[in-house]
């Protein structure tokens, strides 16, 4: 391998890591080279010069998606030839995804041969589609301890109690290993659906099915909804979520991601999910370390001010030995948050989406 290439990163951001000792969570800076994974910590808003651990790339497993975590459906999972277990979690499935793409990608080419010629592939053992069972696909996916996890969902103010995504399904079928793809995993959901055993929950859901053709009645989407038949025995109802109100998570997802936010108090800078919702339009914040599924904090963005602040110097209100990529967003109340994205154009993404909804 050429020594330049293999000291040039292949990805850097924020993901939640689980510890090995004690198994709390916590945000880390991940860069991926091609031989290995290194994470760095985060302290007083600057990342560490010095790394906090590095994963062997070499003969690693993925496993994407990983379900085991109820409340983290955006954990993967990563397991060395040494057979040491890394829980991994992103802030969206794309980001998931993509981050699973990529180790899997360098994982890959740290196997081939060193002529560097690709092995001739054997073909795999093919599609699991033609024999497959549906009522004991049905039986797993409604069991109450493995089975898909059912909650509420909100779609344009209506909340749905007891239903699940789309790509939820999708993750679940892919993660029993009843599919070899997700392209198979909504083949499979297609057939569930005609046979009966689901059932379209909501505006989208109940649209794509009207409108898409036969192959396409299914749809891997976060945001389209759907239930078991109304005919099959009530596994046990979801209880209403009680913090935020149900008005302000109702609005539909418009960016997700990893900000450094200082706090009001202690002005100390911590690691926080950021969810960006328009009509109505909020900005919501989650601690990624809690299993926790309400948001720690968030405001209306109705006439807010977001700036972007300048590199050069500490700015009035900004405390600790800061990173960079500064914001400003000043509510209606007059109330200042200060917040760092990880590079400057991820800065001027999250400005010009929140200067959307103001």
């Amino acid at each position: 391998m050429d020594v330049d290439n293999k000291n040039m990163p292949l990805r850097e951001g924020f993901l939640v890591k689980r510890g090995h000792l004690v198994h709390n969570w916590k945000a880390r800076w991940f860069v991926l080279m091609p031989d290995k994974l290194l994470y760095y910590k985060y302290e007083g808003g600057k990342r560490d010069s010095c790394q906090r651990g590095k994963i062997l790339l070499k003969d690693c497993v993925i496993t994407c998606p990983f379900l085991e975590y109820e409340n983290r459906p955006l954990v993967f999972h990563l397991q060395t030839k040494n057979g040491v277990d890394h829980f991994l979690e992103a802030c969206s499935r794309e980001e998931r995804d993509d981050w699973a793409d990529d180790i899997t990608a360098a994982v890959g080419k740290l196997r081939l041969p060193e002529d560097g010629e690709v092995p001739e592939q054997q073909d795999p053992a093919g599609s699991q589609l033609h024999d497959i069972n549906l009522s004991k696909v049905l039986d797993c996916m409604y069991d109450v301890h493995s089975g898909i996890n059912m909650s509420n969902h909100v779609e344009q103010g209506n909340t749905y109690s007891n239903c699940f995504s789309g790509s939820a399904v999708v993750d679940w079928l892919v993660f029993m290993q009843l599919v070899l793809t997700r392209v198979e995993a909504v083949t499979l959901a297609t057939a569930l659906m005609e046979e009966g055993f689901l059932r379209t929950i909501g505006l989208k859901s109940v649209e794509a099915l009207r409108t898409a053709g036969l192959s396409e009645q299914f749809m891997d989407d976060s945001t389209a909804l759907y239930s078991f038949s109304d005919s099959l025995k009530k596994r046990g109802s979801v209880k209403a979520e009680s913090s935020a109100s149900a008005v302000e998570l109702s609005g539909k997802v418009m960016k997700r991601g990893y900000l450094l936010k200082q706090g009001h108090r202690r002005k100390n800078w911590k690691v926080r999910l950021f969810v960006l919702r328009s009509q109505p339009s909020y900005l919501h914040y989650y601690d990624p370390t809690k299993d926790d599924i309400s948001p720690a904090g968030g405001f209306s963005l109705r006439s807010c001010l977001v700036s972007s602040l300048g590199d050069n110097g500490v700015p009035s209100g900004v405390k600790g030995n800061i990173q960079g990529n500064l914001f400003k967003i000043i509510t209606q109340s007059d109330t200042h948050y200060f917040m760092q994205a990880p590079t400057q154009q991820q800065k001027m993404d999250w400005i010009d989406a929140i200067r959307k909804q103001t």
